[in-house]
């Protein structure tokens, strides 16, 4: 049955049913040829504070989406988490990694986004098999999409923290999904600020 004619014949299981399958990343499939398929899902560090401005900790809201993380991942079988040096990428992935028992990963930022996505791409790659959990930035999420194989778009706005990008990553290709997780983000409005 078409997803439309499923909509139209039972909408709120249907609605239930398309959720799940938006929120919940797949686990590690077989790839062509028996080679285990990588799953990675992208996501930007959670709301953060202002002080001090160099490396701010998570806002309650941020606590709370970085813990709302972990539980969208549950049945995800993270395998690693990376981040960034920076106090509110550890603090996001870390729910994830301690609720998977999951080691995790520093992939230093600074210097230009693209350079940053490549060392990021290269340590995913090293995982191979496993379901990968990557926290970066607003500036840098994009980046990182594209240096694995998925779309291209611009950095995220200041506003901007429940998009999660899931790549599955096997012979076959990359094959993309965005979905969401926590609180919804506010309305983007056309121009908004980035932040980082």
């Amino acid at each position: 049955m078409r997803l439309v004619n499923l909509v139209r014949a039972c909408p709120r299981t249907a609605l239930i049913g398309l959720a799940a399958v938006l929120v919940l990343p797949p686990v590690p499939l077989q790839a062509q040829g028996g080679a285990p398929a990588m799953t990675v899902i992208v996501v930007r560090h959670a709301e953060k504070g202002t002080e001090p401005a160099n490396d701010p900790p998570l806002t309650d809201a941020g606590t709370a989406r970085a813990k709302a993380l972990a539980a969208a991942l549950a049945n995800a079988k993270v395998g690693v988490v990376i981040t960034t040096q920076l106090l509110r990428t550890r603090d996001t992935g870390r729910p994830t990694a301690e609720a998977a028992k999951a080691p995790m990963e520093v992939v230093p930022t600074g210097g230009a986004a693209a350079v940053h996505a490549k060392a990021v791409a290269d340590a995913v790659k090293k995982h191979s098999g496993k379901t990968v959990l990557v926290v970066g930035h607003s500036n840098t999420v994009n980046h990182i999409v594209a240096a694995l194989g998925g779309p291209t778009f611009g950095d995220l706005c200041d506003s901007e923290y429940s998009n999660l990008y899931t790549l599955v990553i096997d012979a076959g290709g990359t094959r993309f999904m965005k979905s969401t997780f926590g609180a919804p983000s506010p309305e983007v409005a056309t121009g908004c600020p980035v932040m980082k």
